[in-house]
């Protein structure tokens, strides 16, 4: 969320609203966006116009709708270039999803927000594989998310609690503050957080912290998949599974 205090130039906040406009849909027209903004079409053209130039934007021919252009793709991939951690972990997590038959993902914390780098997924899988670079997810409903914030410390959660609310995204879902700090210390005790449905029902995972050399949390990694697969046993290897690789990832770092 952007801080107006910081915001110094409005023309430019607008037209990066409009382009994150798209994130909510694909395909968008002048007379939609001008809508939805309240503001002019010539001034809602002006803007596509430009971000068209800059090939942040493309124009279909034939509608003379816009959607996203190859300069985000570009920047997408910067982003990704920035954190070494992709380079280094992602062997590793095919590795995983190769001996788990599960996906398996990687994300670090963004202003109390789980950010993800990377998915990787089975060898053998036919599941639709998309890059999930730059998506990113609530913390306390998350596997990611509870891995990370039980070990950023107690001032971190209290931080955290005193800016969100725990709004439930499944029945499972833990919107008490108490209940989620005493999820957050047993998954520190634990050394791994479970996703048990509460940010996608039938959806469960287990996540695991990764920590820099000073021991602090620069990311974190999950095997995700079928609730239906997550047996005790299942979870219990897993877990181990999941702590060597860690340990290869840190060793790297």
């Amino acid at each position: 969320m952007a801080d107006n205090n910081e915001i110094k130039v409005k023309s430019l906040q607008k037209a990066m609203e409009i382009l994150n406009y798209f994130t909510e849909k694909q395909v968008l027209g002048v007379t939609e966006i001008s809508e939805h903004f309240d503001i002019c079409k010539s001034t809602v053209h002006n803007v596509l116009s430009t971000l068209k130039a800059m090939e942040f934007l493309e124009q279909d021919d034939d509608t003379g709708k816009y959607r996203l252009g190859i300069q985000i793709f570009n920047l997408s991939k910067a982003l990704g270039d920035t954190y070494s951690i992709t380079k280094i972990a992602m062997p590793y997590m095919q590795e995983i999803a190769n001996q788990t038959g599960e996906s398996v993902y990687l994300a670090v914390p963004y202003r109390y927000e789980v950010l993800y780098l990377e998915a990787m997924y089975p060898a053998d899988s036919v599941e639709l594989m998309r890059s999930i670079l730059g998506e990113r997810a609530q913390m306390f409903c998350t596997g990611l998310g509870k891995a990370m914030l039980s070990n950023m410390g107690d001032q971190a959660v209290r931080d955290y609690l005193s800016r969100k609310e725990l709004q439930a995204f499944t029945e499972n879902s833990i919107t008490d503050k108490e209940e989620l700090c005493r999820e957050l210390e047993r998954t520190k005790q634990r050394g791994y957080a479970i996703d048990d449905m509460e940010h996608e029902f039938g959806i469960k995972c287990i996540a695991m912290p990764i920590f820099d050399r000073s021991k602090k949390v620069y990311a974190a990694i999950s095997v995700s998949g079928l609730a239906t697969h997550f047996t005790k046993e299942n979870i219990s290897e897993w877990a181990i599974l999941l702590k060597k690789y860690v340990s290869k990832i840190e060793s790297r770092l």
